[in-house]
């Protein structure tokens, strides 16, 4: 099989994914093997690339929102028929047997393993995976559209659930890529006020047309205070100026696996009782849940394809903020 293979973190203006011609796996007992149709190209793939994330199993095969077709099962495997379509995403494994998993926690699972990145992932014509941790994929949505539901979609559900945020409520998101314009929409269907922050004059007019009550830039300060906020930029500059927009008691979520250091600020900004909590990975009832309802409120995925041997150009449009919506690699 052709895969896009990470040998050596460096910035993805050198290009350092590398074609290469592997073996097909095959499926171990319990594990599905998944012909691989479309890959999103998220910004985890970006950290890995570039060296931002510890200890990756290198070399490894990037990619963790895909989408394919079984081909074959491993022994014991019985849960999709040969044919069926499923997604892969992040948590690619558990231990099933530790503390975290016990207490339905197993995104915290210390013994986790995670698609592309301590797995091989999708930027390949083929992939195995576990079959408890594979997910039918609702027919409403084609390949595409279906690829960025499966991590900025799953994980942009968890964190609109951290941040406790309730129908009706204003809800501020900073940062506008492929995990805000599928938060959003769940929101909007929620009767959430949305008030977004993003620089690109090109994702205002997203946002917009989206369905934001108000867009701006992070340093603007929005026509009212927000119950309800989620950070998705890498920026940890942005959590004391998101913390001044927040009311008392409210909620702020950083959706993000690695980000620049948080600055120093007064306490004042975190008194009256507001919350800041990190959202780290997602579980299998976060994807059980939002799959459906993506499908029942006809959520659209703003999509843009990159042919399969533009894997470094896709990393590198999404590092300048040159993709509207999601980068999806398209391997068949």
């Amino acid at each position: 099989m052709k895969a896009q293979v990470l040998y050596t973190p460096a910035p993805v203006e050198t290009a350092p994914l590398q074609m290469a011609d592997l073996p097909n796996p095959t499926p171990p007992p319990g594990h599905l093997l998944v012909k691989v149709h479309a890959c999103g190209v998220c910004h985890t793939d970006l950290h890995l690339v570039e060296g931002e994330l510890p200890h990756p199993t290198l070399p490894v095969i990037p990619g963790h929102e895909i989408v394919g077709i079984v081909e074959a099962s491993g022994a014991g495997a019985a849960r999709f028929p040969v044919g069926a379509r499923v997604g892969i995403p992040w948590l690619h494994e558990t231990c099933g047997g530790c503390d975290f998993c016990r207490r339905g926690q197993e995104n915290l699972c210390e013994n986790a393993r995670f698609t592309g990145y301590t797995a091989m992932g999708g930027y390949a014509e083929y992939v195995t995976v576990p079959e408890a941790f594979a997910v039918p994929i609702p027919d409403r949505f084609n390949d595409l559209e279906a690829a960025p539901l499966l991590c900025a979609g799953i994980v942009g559900y968890r964190s609109l659930r951290l941040s406790d945020v309730k129908p009706g409520e204003r809800l501020g998101l900073y940062g506008f890529g492929g995990s805000a314009h599928l938060c959003i929409q769940v929101a909007r269907h929620w009767d959430c006020r949305v008030f977004v922050f993003t620089r690109s004059a090109e994702h205002q007019r997203h946002a917009y047309d989206l369905g934001a009550a108000w867009v701006g830039q992070a340093h603007d300060e929005p026509p009212q205070k927000l119950d309800r906020a989620i950070i998705f930029a890498p920026a940890g500059w942005m959590v004391p100026l998101a913390l001044r927009h927040l009311r008392r008691g409210g909620t702020l979520c950083i959706n993000a696996i690695h980000t620049s250091d948080l600055p120093a600020m007064p306490y004042s900004l975190l008194w009256h009782e507001r919350t800041v909590r990190s959202v780290a990975n997602a579980t299998r009832q976060d994807a059980e849940e939002f799959l459906p309802l993506a499908a029942s409120i006809g959520i659209h995925t703003a999509v843009q394809p990159f042919d399969f041997d533009a894997a470094n150009i896709a990393l590198q449009h999404l590092k300048r903020s040159e993709v509207m919506g999601a980068a999806v690699l398209q391997t068949a």
